[in-house]
């Protein structure tokens, strides 16, 4: 009798530790092969003057890390926050608002890469917040974009207590997040860009956006370059789930230059020397000038992608961004 009880235990204790495991919530897949620093080493074998850009809050600035700004509530992972860090001028105010995405080939990087950014622009008179998104490890397109303009809705929605004016919101992205600024800047209200991720009752749109080496059109060889070559797989076919032969349709729907029209709002382009990422940007500029919708251009010569991670092209960066800032959002 003793010996079936204690049997009776062992599988009770058996059943609850696996029962346990079945439902403990899995990590959250994660590339760090993108970085800050990686993208300063890399830089510096072929420009050793470079120096890394790293974090320094301005004076005047004050600054809130980890706000939430959504929260999903049941992923493959469990319950997910989302987070953005946010800068703004100590003085209170009503000032305009700058959105920044990171880059990273939409499988890596983090929200940090673009704080010293978001902390020098707020320094100019902005408030800044600097997103994280769902990376393709973690949930393929179009998560990232539902994430992205959930953010802005946060913000809008919660303008007052931010000191921001609602009306005058910017978005910024670079590489992979300067896609990612152009396609959710491009598409507006468009539902099937929204997701459902709180205050779906705010506007996502913005009135300014500002592309640093983000390609507006998927469908150029180079983005899909890697998936014929066998072993190989582009970023793309790991963000979209599918190469561009096997789902053209998706990669063409990523594209921001297809929703280039009358409702565009003013864009800034700075590139790299490195033309792949200037896809699509001229057939979009040609669309804008018929519209009468303010566009500016500069390309950094003899520059790296990543430029803006490093100094001192970072400063001339910031200075070109606050530059098409004020003449688009702040009042005259």
């Amino acid at each position: 009798m003793i010996r079936a009880i204690r049997l009776l235990l062992l599988l009770l204790i058996a059943t609850g530790t696996a029962s346990a495991q079945t439902c403990a919530t899995k990590p959250i897949p994660r590339d760090t092969s993108y970085t800050p620093y990686s993208a300063w080493v890399k830089i510096k074998k072929h420009y050793p003057n470079v120096t890394p850009v790293k974090p320094e809050l301005p004076k005047g600035v004050k600054a809130e890390y980890n706000v939430v700004y959504a929260t999903l509530p049941n992923t493959p992972y469990g319950k997910r926050d989302l987070h953005l860090d946010l800068f703004r001028p100590e003085k209170k105010g009503k000032y305009p608002a700058v959105i920044l995405v990171f880059g990273g080939g939409w499988r890596s990087g983090s929200k940090e890469a673009q704080v010293p950014m978001a902390q020098q622009i707020a320094a100019k008179g902005y408030v800044t917040a600097a997103v994280g998104y769902r990376l393709s490890p973690e949930a393929l397109y179009p998560a990232a974009v539902y994430d992205i303009k959930a953010a802005i809705r946060y913000l809008r929605a919660n303008a007052r207590k931010y000191d921001i004016d609602p009306d005058r919101i910017a978005i910024s992205g670079s590489s992979a997040g300067g896609q990612l600024a152009a396609l959710v800047g491009m598409t507006g209200d468009m539902k099937k860009f929204e997701g459902n991720e709180g205050n779906n009752q705010v506007s996502s749109k913005v009135q300014a956006i500002i592309d640093m080496d983000g390609i507006l059109d998927f469908t150029t060889p180079a983005e899909s370059a890697k998936d014929k070559i066998p072993g190989k797989r582009s970023a793309g076919a790991y963000w979209f789930g599918a190469t561009l032969k096997e789902d053209r349709a998706k990669w063409v729907e990523a594209s921001p230059m297809i929703y280039a029209g009358k409702d565009t709002p003013p864009m800034l382009f700075i590139n790299s020397a490195q033309p792949r990422f200037h896809a699509g940007r001229d057939s979009v500029i040609s669309v804008l000038d018929k519209y009468h919708i303010y566009t500016n251009v500069h390309t950094i010569p003899n520059s790296v992608h990543s430029f803006w991670q490093v100094h001192p092209w970072f400063d001339q960066t910031v200075k070109y961004m606050v530059t098409f800032l004020d003449k688009t959002l702040k009042k005259q």
